[in-house]
């Protein structure tokens, strides 16, 4: 197992680091003065203005093959850069990316759906999550008749990421032989309604379905195929919010040193604090631990290895890792920490979604102690069927 960065990847990675400082650290003002007046994230112009920049950089579609012009850049690549994004609360992404099982599309809905999202002239969200079924996919209750030669489409989504600004979704549902997906444009009868959370980072909808009328080349993929495309699109989610989560947790403990080093309390700063001292060094570990396996879950997937195992090791630990060091890091800041006028507060709120969506903590342990008592996978973290 080998992490070692190439020249090439270091360049990638500074490069980003260095957009970061120069176009993101100094827009967290501004976008914390939006939060606390009721204007989450930034306006669309600046946001427009900022893919354009990235774009000049050589920042688009990060994970789209180079033939629809994107980078291509492999997992652990792509772990690092989402990591270096996430240090900074300003909402933003490279653009230039689409869901991957938009690849499995026909040549007529590439052109319709994919080229139009790596564009950026179109957006999608993806539709599983139902009232009743979360957790276990295989409950969604979604129906799809056939009628003549098109298909009915009846059900409720929701907790849909982006499910109000889409314009159209990939919707799961129930058909003869099985779990199918379906591109339905939003002109096509679905509406949508905002779901309000303790978090503005995750912007969740619920998406409504009644007798919506859609042609038979709607179906993505093959019919009764949809499930397997589902939990293609969830397992590379899983590798995205490990990366995350290390980004986030390694801004909170930069801002936890400053702040222990440089605020007074009798006489002395407070890092001198054996209490202090040890809250620091319980979120290095941590942090530490969380950067590896996030890593081996992107090098297990580059390798060509079943990814999965590696992947809900690091979804559960790293979701978990980062609540921890923003609490350690908001203690530490006292009453500023409380307050909205620095990130932490508003990481505080966001990051505990992390240990609910593309998998709860407790389906990560069920997958973990599964392939264990398989034996799918070995004591120390071998695979048995690599």
């Amino acid at each position: 197992m080998d992490f070692a960065l190439t020249v090439e990847d270091r360049d990638i990675r500074d490069t980003v680091r260095r957009f970061v400082q120069r176009e993101l650290l100094p827009r967290e003002p501004e976008f914390l003065r939006r939060e606390r007046s009721g204007e989450p994230g930034l306006p669309h112009d600046e946001l427009a203005e900022l893919q354009r920049k990235a774009r000049e950089f050589g920042f688009w579609g990060l994970a789209t093959p180079a033939e629809w012009g994107g980078m291509d850049l492999p997992a652990m690549l792509q772990s690092l850069v989402t990591t270096e994004l996430a240090t900074t609360c300003v909402p933003f992404r490279f653009g230039g990316a689409a869901d991957n099982i938009l690849f499995a599309a026909t040549p007529a809905q590439q052109e319709a759906y994919l080229r139009p999202t790596i564009e950026g002239v179109r957006r999608g969200c993806f539709a599983l999550t139902e009232p009743g079924a979360g957790s276990d996919a295989r409950a969604i209750s979604t129906t799809a008749r056939r009628d003549g030669a098109d298909w009915l489409i009846n059900g409720q989504k929701t907790f849909i990421t982006g499910g109000h600004e889409a314009d159209y979704a990939i919707v799961f549902a129930v058909a003869e032989p099985g779990i199918t997906a379906f591109l339905i444009d939003r002109e096509q009868g679905w509406t949508s309604s905002p779901i309000p959370t303790m978090g503005s980072w995750h912007e969740p909808a619920t998406l409504f379905l009644d007798d919506v009328r859609v042609p038979d080349s709607a179906v993505l993929g093959e019919v009764g195929t949809g499930f397997e495309l589902a939990m293609r699109w969830i397992g590379k989610g899983r590798h995205t919010i490990a990366a995350q989560c290390v980004g986030i947790a390694t801004r909170c403990l930069q801002m936890a040193v400053s702040y222990a080093n440089t605020r007074e309390t009798f006489g002395r700063t407070i890092g001198s604090n054996q209490g202090i001292g040890w809250m620091l060094a319980d979120s290095e570990t941590e942090l530490e631990a969380g950067r590896w396996l996030a890593l081996r879950a992107a090098w297990d997937a580059d390798r060509g290895a079943d990814a999965r195992h590696a992947a809900a090791l690091a979804k559960l630990y790293c979701t978990g890792m980062v609540g921890r060091v923003v609490d350690r890091a908001l203690q530490i800041h006292g009453g500023l920490g409380y307050t909205r006028e620095l990130p932490l507060e508003w990481w505080y709120r966001s990051v505990r979604v992390m240990r609910i969506f593309e998998g709860t903590d407790e389906m990560q342990r069920m997958i973990i102690s599964r392939d264990l008592l398989r034996g799918h996978s070995r004591i120390g973290g071998h695979l048995a069927h690599p």
